[in-house]
């Protein structure tokens, strides 16, 4: 089932994140830490914008989140309130490491989150599924509580950024009606009216 975020579902949605965290595939072992990746991608969502945050539920444990931000840059200025301290609390600045010193960035400034995109989609989100979860309809359930919560809110548009080489993410956005976006950066950038999504 799809239900609301609740707090005691973080442990298991931090593996989740981890275990999909790689182009869809395992990130363990990839980063100097595996909290790097959930403290980036996950727990600020959940601790800044619970509201806006679904789990899919299979034999009584999760196995799959969508989290979100309806204004990208309000999130992002809470962000650098609530979330950078505790960031960089749990990961001090260490000697570059070009490895991951662009995850280290994102966690201490979420400026990141910010660019031309957000201007139209001021929204934006994050999903990962495990893989026995998926191509079972609970991707494309996760976007359409979304959709109608955007629709109902007035948010004008979603984005997301995600890794070229995810072919199988990419097919999924591209069947729910995402187009892609401008960007100078290596991430593709997508974007959808919300009310695209909330009948999917």
């Amino acid at each position: 089932m799809i239900r609301a975020y609740r707090p005691d579902d973080l442990v298991a949605l931090r593996r989740v994140c981890l275990l999909t965290g790689r182009a869809g595939g395992d990130a363990t072992g990839q980063w100097s830490s595996d909290d790097l990746l959930p403290d980036v991608f996950l727990e600020p969502y959940v601790t800044l914008e619970p509201s806006t945050a679904w789990v899919v539920e299979q034999d009584a444990r999760p196995v799959g989140y969508l989290v979100a931000a309806f204004d990208t840059a309000a999130f992002a200025d809470n962000w650098r309130t609530r979330w950078s301290p505790v960031f960089a609390a749990r990961h001090p600045r260490i000697a570059d490491d070009p490895q991951e010193q662009w995850l280290r960035d994102y966690g201490y400034n979420p400026d990141w989150l910010l660019g031309p995109q957000a201007e139209a989609y001021p929204a934006h989100l994050h999903i990962d599924l495990m893989p026995a979860a998926q191509g079972s309809g609970w991707g494309r359930g996760l976007m359409r509580e979304l959709g109608r919560a955007a629709v109902a809110a007035g948010v004008p548009g979603i984005h997301l950024g995600m890794a070229r080489e995810n072919l199988a993410a990419l097919a999924f956005y591209r069947r729910l009606g995402f187009r892609e976006l401008p960007t100078a950066g290596d991430a593709l950038m997508l974007g959808i009216d919300p009310e695209a999504l909330s009948w999917r």
